[in-house]
């Protein structure tokens, strides 16, 4: 016989590929399923890890663009016997005068304590401050007014207070009303409104807010700002950053503390990294044992159809056509996990990232990652089963 007449085993197309490797999945429909539930859990973990840490990254970069990153706040620290400092009086208009600086505010630790009303066993506290408030503390802050208004010139020299969100809370006050009023060292303050949380400075959602006039004439105020916020121009902040403690106390500049509020998020956002990188070590933990669990379903199938190997094998496929049959079966088996995994990821995405009012981001890498992971599990698991499949003769596969 000449090399002409030898005949040609003939190659599986694509679709007949599909085919063939559909019959495993389409008549064992429920082990198919759990077997893919293992590598979907997978796949949904690692891209909603990925879609939420970008999503999250995304409200973080537009919460710190309102927020603006020129900010800068002046504290006392402590003395060299290690007491507690104080800042001059006059620090803030000392800053004032810093030529790059757009807008200063400053409030005044006052050392009474807030109550509901004058039954409250002074010990319940609330862990409540009060502090006295410049008037122009909100726009420098980018916060608002909930409910109510905030001081004026006119309510700054009165009892009036203003309260932070968490301050409500604590006290029971839900709304603004007529007559609504607190317990401020032995006398009734009125409540003129409620704030919006205040991102950058955290301890004011926690604080009930008065006129610096009316915290010195009727809570005995000395006077001393205790933290002053500085707005600088942008490209200016670090150079304003380098003088302000000198300029704050000229005498003892070492006795000052100056931060800049939004770099608590950058570390936010920071700390949430390790997070992720553990939730997404989580998730090739649930591939991997998604993995096994398409091997081990795959060498079940492998041994369940010997018949229909051997059959098969007798009607001329070839160990090529076998070994495509059972690896293309476990790459579709793992194929529709990783499909609904990264279906699951992005709605898990979606709905979490619309509760918090992000965008919502689900990064290329996230998806096309949880495929291709998807696909190669699915070829190393088939792998040895397909070897094993195709190694069957017609004998072995289909006795007599």
């Amino acid at each position: 016989m000449t090399a002409a007449a030898i005949p040609l085993h003939g190659r599986l197309r694509p679709s007949d590929v599909g085919r063939v490797a559909s019959i495993g999945l389409r008549t064992r429909k429920l082990r198919a399923g759990l077997s893919a539930l293992g590598i979907a859990i997978g796949v949904a973990a690692i891209v909603a890890v990925l879609g939420l840490s970008s999503s999250s990254s995304a409200g973080l970069l537009a919460e710190i663009s309102r927020l603006g990153t020129n900010l800068l706040t002046v504290q006392p620290g402590t003395t060299v016997f290690g007491k507690n400092a104080e800042l001059p009086t006059g620090a803030p208009a000392m800053i004032a005068r810093i030529g790059p600086v757009t807008s200063i505010e400053d409030t005044g630790n006052v050392n009474v304590n807030a109550y509901r009303n004058p039954y409250i066993p002074t010990i319940q506290t609330n862990a409540l401050s009060v502090q006295a408030a410049s008037l122009g503390l909100l726009a420098d802050l980018r916060t608002s007014v909930a409910q109510g208004v905030y001081l004026n010139p006119a309510t700054a020299r009165e009892p009036a207070a203003v309260l932070g969100p968490a301050a409500a809370q604590r006290l029971g006050i839900e709304g603004v009303y007529q007559g609504e009023r607190i317990w401020l060292d032995k006398q009734w303050f009125y409540v003129i409104g409620i704030l919006n949380p205040a991102t950058l400075a955290p301890n004011i959602d926690s604080s009930i807010l008065v006129g610096f006039p009316a915290a010195q004439h009727y809570l005995g105020f000395d006077g001393h700002p205790t933290t002053i916020y500085v707005r600088a121009q942008t490209n200016q902040v670090n150079a304003v950053h380098g003088v302000l403690a000198a300029t704050a106390n000229p005498e003892n500049p070492n006795e000052v503390n100056v931060s800049q509020p939004s770099a608590a998020l950058v570390a936010r956002a920071d700390a949430q990294s390790a997070f992720n990188g553990l939730f997404l070590g989580l998730g090739a933990v649930a591939l991997l044992v998604g993995a096994v669990g398409v091997a081990n379903i795959m060498v079940i199938s492998v041994l369940e159809r010997r018949s229909e190997i051997g059959l098969r094998r007798a009607l001329g496929a070839t160990k090529g056509h076998i070994r495509i049959q059972f690896l293309s079966e476990a790459i579709l088996l793992a194929l529709a996990g990783g499909t609904v995994g990264v279906t699951l990821g992005i709605l898990s995405t979606a709905v979490y990232a619309t509760t918090k009012h992000w965008a919502i981001v689900i990064p290329t890498i996230a998806w096309t990652g949880g495929i291709a992971a998807a696909l190669i599990i699915g070829a190393i698991a088939g792998l040895l089963p397909a070897l094993r499949a195709a190694r069957m003769s017609p004998t072995e596969a289909f006795p007599v």
